[in-house]
Formats: structure tokens, sequence, C-alpha cells
């Protein structure tokens, strides 16, 4: 049997460790999440109760073509977001990290870029991949900024891309880091994780 394409693992660093989401961690994630945190994703729970939300999850865990990640922040053991691989494509060794979001106190903060240089590392150096996408609805001004901002190329937008699960019709905007771009990605994260860390953000 051939080896699983980017499996599962635990990746730590010094100010985050993500861990293969489990039921246990679903409560203090929908604890933390304010509801209009998903605002922008292709769906949602149908109800906002912590039954439909650990439905919603256990769809995306399950899922064989996504590897869904727990981030938790290492100075208090709290679950502060989740971030996962998603359209996992070993034929063309490629993968976008996606369904991914954190709680209000750790937006824009160490623990965003620390999860994202975990991701992006494990991805381009132990997998191999030759791309990783993010992507994003394009009307989502934080999200975009926030990709750009650990150093992604901007690809363009895909319009009318995707239906949402409330019938809007979205444009998409792609963004990737490809392998040779890789050593450039890594020490801007690694700047923005120290300058950040330092300053307490």
């Amino acid at each position: 049997m051939p080896e699983e394409f980017a499996p599962a693992i635990t990746m730590q660093s010094a100010v985050v460790t993500l861990v293969p989401m489990t039921v246990e961690h679903i409560d203090p994630l929908f604890a933390a999440t304010p509801r209009e945190t998903l605002r922008y994703f292709l769906s949602w729970p149908r109800e906002w109760t912590l039954e439909e939300f650990t439905r919603y999850m256990m769809v995306n865990i399950h899922n064989p073509k996504a590897r869904v990640f727990a981030v938790i922040q290492n100075a208090t053991g709290a679950v502060v977001g989740t971030s996962s691989y998603i359209d996992l494509d070993p034929g063309n060794r490629s993968l976008e990290i996606g369904f991914t979001w954190y709680v209000p106190g750790c937006r824009g903060t160490a623990e965003n870029s620390a999860s994202k240089l975990l991701l992006l590392e494990n991805a381009l150096e132990r997998v191999g991949c030759e791309r990783v996408t993010l992507k994003c609805d394009s009307r989502n001004a934080h999200s975009r900024a926030a990709i750009a901002a650990i150093g992604a190329t901007f690809e363009g937008i895909l319009r009318k891309h995707r239906i949402l699960q409330d019938g809007y019709v979205r444009d998409t905007a792609y963004f990737s880091v490809i392998r040779e771009e890789w050593p450039r990605v890594k020490e801007h994260l690694r700047a923005r994780i120290a300058a950040r860390a330092g300053s307490g953000a």
C-alpha cells in the first residue's frame, strides 16, 4: 500500500503545537469561536449550537482529502484555532492550507504565523510539495491581508468560483507558495514570529 500523502502528525514550535483534531478539541474551540467567524466560509453549522458545530467539524475531520489540526497555544495549553491541509493532490505534489481560523485574541499574532510556518515547512520540506495553495473569499479583506503578510504570492481572482451555503456566488482570491519561494518565505515568517513574540502580540 502506498504511503499516505501528507499524513496528520503533531507539529510543534516554541509558540504553538498543531495536533490532529479530535472530538475533545471541539468543545473548547466552539466556546472560543464567535459565530461571525465563519461568515465567509463555503458552509457553516446550520444552527449555532455545540451539537451542530460538532457535526460540522466531524464531517471535515473524516474527509479523506483533509487533515484537520487543532492549534494549541503552548503558553496556556488552550485551543486557539484550527487549520487544515485540504484538496490533497499527491499526483501533482500539491495541497491547500485552508479551513483556518483563530480565536479573536490570536488573530494577527505570533500564533498565526507560527502555525503557518509549521504547516508550510512540513508540506514543502517533508511531504515534498511543489505548491501550497491558500485562498479565501475575495470580500474577506482581513484574510487576504493576512495571507499576503506571510509572504504568499497573489495569483488573482477566480470569478463566480463557488456557491456558498446561503446561495451567494463568491469570487475567490488565490495565493500560493511554491518550492522555489519557500526559503524566502520561511525567513520572512521566522522574522515575523520573532517580532510578534518580542512585542507580546
